[in-house]
Formats: structure tokens, C-alpha cells, sequence
């Protein structure tokens, strides 16, 4: 007699459909792995199953000895329990079986972690054959080459992944090309290197969507009649003219001072030089904000207080880094005259007036938007 032994190791048949096994007989097996079918149809015991029916079929269709097809399952965990468990039921089988034929086993798995019951198996009949059930479709190799190939398609990945093997690929032929020219390959190789250590560092930091971004920024603000573009340039130059300045004012102080200026002074004669180029810089940008903001039907006259907050800063900023220089550092013998002087009494009309200067532009901005509220924002 000839018995098609399907092996379920880790137990998915009974776990998964609640059988009691062994489960004798063809009838038997395929209502078992329909069963398994039903509950779970991407196990790989269920192609066991019905692969044991295939050749249960095929060697009782010769005719020449009887033929029974069973399945037998061991328990999940531990090997060595699924392997006695298994035993046990062969044991069970031939118990049932009732025949006085010697009885041959043909063992049908999905792997070589089943596969480790042969031993067991042939300690309690003899083993004709082995079948290993591989499915055709492999759901991980399928996955894996549909996610290379729709990887591939994106341009972005494309590119992060091919640039660099491409470059690493032409290494050796530039540097056999630069050989002919008597160009050392050390220096094609640090080239290379360079270059590639730059890209990768670009896409890795993914500064590529800050140049983007920035591109497609300035492409709408031209293209969109903006007014801060000319404004921001503006700004930026008197900013460069205030650096300038800041410096010569510094220089200038330099030559005055008795001595090695201090952190303190230095910080004073740079503000004290830069600071009015700085707020017409300040009240540019923010004008061109204002008029943009307008244009766009966002205004709010909130918005207005920029300026004046910038005005009142620069003064405040003047005229306490006038007061240190002229009173507090220098001698009152030595006139610098890019240094503009500041009494007691002149540094605090200085401070009142930039106090005043922020506090009542507020306050005013804040009636007109409440008496007159801007399209922003609808009564």
C-alpha cells in the first residue's frame, strides 16, 4: 500500500480550522483543505493539500496498488514536540489503515522546515519519495519585482539611485581615458569622488527641493508683478552700505581709542555706523510687504506698524550706542566725526521718543482698524 503523506509541521490546519487530526482519507482532505482554503487562501499548506490529492490521484489512476492520501500536523513552537506530535500520528494512520500490505510513504511538504520530520517519518515507514510543492507565483519575489520596476519609473528615485551607480561606472573608463592624456588618476578619482560626494550630500540634506522651491518662488514673483522683489533688493543694498559703514565707523574709533577697544565698544561702533542704513533697509521691506499685501486684498492696517517699529528700534539702538561712545569711551577731547554725541538728557528724549513712537502707532493702527476695517477682515 502506498500512502501520499501530506506534512503540516507548525499545526495551520488545526489552528486554522479547528479539524482534529490526523485527517484520513481524500474525501476527508480535500473538505480540509477547502476548509483551510476558506479560512486562510494565502497559506502555503493549502497547496500541500491539494498537491497530495494531485498524486493521490494520479498513482490510483495506474492502478497498481491501493493508494490513500492522509495529513498529519505537529504543533507550533518547538521542532521537537511538532516532530513527535507528527509521529504520534502516523502512528495513529497506520493504526487505522488495516492492512496487511507493507505500507510506503510518499512525503508531500512546502519546505525544508518540514522537511526535518523525514527522519521521524521513515523510523515508522519506509519513504518512497519526497515532493517539495514550490508555487509558480511567489508573492515576495512578485512584490519585490514590481516594487524595483515602479521604482525605476519614478524620476526622482530614478535618479537618486542611478546617477550614483552610473558615476561609480564610469570611474574606471575616465580614468583609462585620462591615462592617454597624461592626466594622473588621482586627480580623476578625487574629481569623481568630489563630485559624488557632493550629489549624494545634495539629494541626502534634500537641498534639491530648497533650490526648487526657491526657483519657483522667484518665477511667481516675477511673473506676478510683485513689488517686494524690487524692495528686498533695495533692502539689500542698503544692508551691504550698512556693513560699510558699520566698519568705517569702527575704524574711525579705532584710531580714537587709547588702547585695545573692548568687545563693548567694537559691538557699539558697529551698531552706531550701521543702524540707519539698517532701518531704511527695515522700512523698505516692509513698505514693499504693505504695498503687496494691499494689492492681494490682505491688507490690514496693523501691517503699518512695521515701519514705524523699525524707526523706533534704530533710534533707541542710535542713540544708546552714541551715548556709550561719545560719553562713556572716548575722551572728551577726541571728535570722531562719524560718532554722533549723546548727552544724558539726549539719550532719554531718545528713549522717550522711540517708546512713544511704538506705543502710538499701535494705539492708532488699532482705531483705524476698528472704525475702518479692511477687506481682510469684515465688519
Amino acid at each position: 500500500m502506498l500512502l501520499v503523506l501530506c506534512v503540516d509541521l507548525d499545526d495551520d490546519l488545526g489552528r486554522k480550522t479547528g479539524l482534529r487530526t490526523p485527517v484520513i482519507g481524500r474525501e476527508a482532505v480535500e473538505e480540509a483543505a477547502v476548509a483551510l482554503a476558506t479560512v486562510d487562501p494565502e497559506d502555503s499548506d493549502l497547496n500541500v493539500l491539494f498537491q497530495g490529492i494531485h498524486v493521490h490521484d494520479e498513482l490510483a489512476a495506474d492502478g497498481d496498488e491501493e493508494v490513500e492520501v492522509v495529513a498529519v500536523t505537529g504543533v507550533q513552537g518547538s521542532d521537537v514536540k511538532a516532530n513527535r506530535a507528527v509521529g504520534e500520528e502516523i502512528d495513529t494512520v497506520l493504526a487505522n489503515l488495516r492492512t496487511g500490505e507493507n505500507v510506503r510513504a510518499v512525503v508531500i511538504t512546502d519546505g525544508a522546515q518540514d522537511e526535518s520530520v523525514l527522519p521521524v517519518i521513515r523510523s515508522r515507514v519506509p519513504i518512497d519519495g519526497v515532493r517539495r510543492v514550490v508555487v509558480r507565483q511567489a508573492q515576495d519575489l512578485e512584490s519585490m519585482y514590481y516594487t524595483m520596476k515602479q521604482v525605476l519609473a519614478d524620476p526622482e528615485t530614478r535618479g537618486t539611485i542611478l546617477v550614483p551607480l552610473g558615476i561609480l561606472l564610469l570611474i574606471y573608463p575616465l580614468v583609462v581615458i585620462a591615462s592617454y592624456f597624461d592626466v594622473q588618476g588621482a586627480a580623476v578619482l578625487g574629481l569623481i569622488s568630489a563630485l559624488l560626494g557632493l550629489y549624494v550630500l545634495f539629494r541626502g540634506l534634500g537641498l534639491e527641493r530648497v533650490v526648487d522651491d526657491a526657483a519657483e518662488h522667484a518665477r511667481n514673483v516675477l511673473y506676478a508683478g510683485r513689488v517686494t522683489l524690487i524692495t528686498y533688493i533695495v533692502a539689500a543694498a542698503l544692508m551691504v552700505v550698512g556693513g560699510i559703514q558699520g566698519v568705517e565707523t569702527l575704524d574711525a574709533v579705532r584710531a580714537s581709542y587709547p588702547g585695545e577697544l573692548p568687545p563693548g565698544v567694537i559691538l557699539a561702533a558697529l551698531v552706531h555706523g550701521a543702524v540707519q542704513w539698517f532701518a531704511a533697509a527695515g522700512v523698505t521691506s516692509s513698505l514693499g510687504q504693505v504695498t503687496d499685501e494691499y494689492l492681494a486684498d490682505r491688507f490690514k492696517w496693523r501691517y503699518l506698524n512695521a515701519p514705524f517699529y523699525v524707526v523706533a528700534i534704530a533710534v533707541v539702538l542710535y542713540a544708546v550706542s552714541g551715548f556709550f561712545l561719545s560719553d562713556v569711551v572716548l575722551p572728551p577731547t577726541v571728535n570722531v566725526p562719524s560718532v554722533r554725541a549723546f548727552s544724558l538728557t539726549g539719550l532719554a528724549v531718545a528713549l522717550t521718543v522711540g517708546t512713544l513712537l511704538g506705543v502710538l502707532s499701535t494705539l492708532a493702527f488699532a482705531i483705524a482698524e476698528s472704525r475702518y476695517p479692511t477687506g481682510a477682515e469684515p465688519a
